[in-house]
């Protein structure tokens, strides 16, 4: 879940981390309210959740309330790479001086979460990393132990930052790693972190990203969420706790567990196909789940088959049969379907499923390859 920059930066004031005066408006009128209680001189910005807003024309300067008032009533008609701008940020301007990078990640290769910063912040810190790596310093933090004042001074030291700014430099990394830590980020980036013209550091941009796995510990956040750049399709099978993810294949995957839906997808491969789904109904799914993680998957109008891939031990067979005939007596199959159900009570599920059009498989293999020659019209 990406939160806008006025969701990251209203939770930064929160964890005393220091940003302009603004606020959010969903209007030119209120914008230019908005504008003449900071008075007048103003930055305008499009919240929507893509990169390269200022290159696009989504971050404009305005010298007056009138002029943030237009420039409001333009942005707000805009769309930035496909997505509409519902809302604008009006931020008091800030006399920068120079600007910083900072962020919390968590690093795969490393294993654990890195803080990175720079000297050379702003919005083309990817152009720094491909070209200058040195001017980037890494810091990988034990989760355990959390961020420790001598990795924030050997942070402030490689970026020969000076030394009066060093005591508000280490607050506000210790900062950021705590709402790192409290809100479940994989990302918590100030991009610029500025040095302002009387030698403060202020948060000029913001972006949290929230693990979507900790959403039951975050029930607030659910009601802040923007869905505009996301697919309808993943939001509907998030409603149901389905894990699935769009691919570019063919041949629809449903199937119990993580492991065994990542064996499906290989199998699919190895038999010469392409899956055009990873779906996990997880375990001990009910017979609703199983409906509609099936709807989902006849959705796709890419699909030319569907596998589905059962091992019974929590999850029943006999649920997941049931499952399957609600979901075809609602919506008839439009393509080929491959059923393998094995385990807890697959002779029953056997005995439910006798008599549709569905090819049933004793094997990954054969139901790989039965998946493959449906999805080529070979059956």
């Amino acid at each position: 879940m990406r939160l806008h920059e006025y969701q990251s930066k209203q939770i930064f004031g929160k964890y005393s981390i220091p940003i302009p005066n603004g606020r959010v408006a969903s209007s030119s009128g209120e914008a230019r309210q908005i504008a003449e209680e900071l008075g007048g001189k103003v930055v305008v910005k499009a919240q929507v959740l893509v990169s390269g807003r200022g290159k696009a024309g989504g971050i404009r300067l305005a010298k007056s309330a009138r002029e943030a008032e237009d420039l409001s009533a333009n942005i707000l008609g805009m769309e930035l790479k496909g997505l509409p701008v519902r809302k604008v940020l009006i931020d008091e301007t800030v006399n920068i001086q120079k600007e910083l990078y900072l962020c919390v990640i968590n690093d795969r290769s490393m294993r654990k979460p890195v803080m990175i910063t720079s000297f050379a912040g702003g919005v083309d810190i990817e152009e720094v990393s491909r070209t200058t790596p040195e001017k980037i310093v890494k810091i990988p933090i034990n989760p355990l132990l959390g961020l420790r004042d001598f990795q924030a001074r050997d942070m402030a030291a490689g970026i020969d930052l000076p030394r009066e700014l060093w005591k508000s430099y280490i607050e506000i990394t210790h900062n950021l790693w705590n709402v790192f830590v409290d809100f479940d980020a994989t990302m918590a980036e100030i991009n610029p972190l500025v040095i302002t013209g009387d030698q403060k550091l202020v948060a000029l941009d913001g972006k949290i990203t929230i693990d979507d796995n900790s959403q039951f510990r975050h029930p607030e956040m659910t009601d802040i969420r923007n869905t505009d750049g996301e697919s309808p399709v993943e939001i509907e099978a998030q409603k149901f706790g389905l894990s699935y993810i769009k691919l570019d294949g063919n041949i629809g995957c449903l199937v119990n567990g993580a492991g065994l839906a990542m064996t499906t997808m290989d199998m699919i491969y190895l038999s010469g196909g392409t899956p055009a789904n990873f779906l996990d109904i997880g375990g001990g799914a009910s017979a609703e789940r199983v409906t509609a993680a099936l709807r989902i998957v006849m959705l796709d109008p890419g699909v030319k088959s569907i596998l589905i891939n059962i091992f019974g031990g929590i999850t029943r067979c006999d649920e997941v049969a049931r499952g399957i005939l609600s979901a075809l007596n609602d919506t008839p199959a439009r393509v080929p379907i491959v059923a393998r159900l094995v385990g807890t009570n697959s002779q029953e599920a056997r005995a439910l499923l006798k008599g549709t059009s569905l090819l049933s498989a004793s094997s990954i293999v054969e139901a790989a390859r039965l998946a493959v020659s449906a999805a080529e019209g070979g059956i």
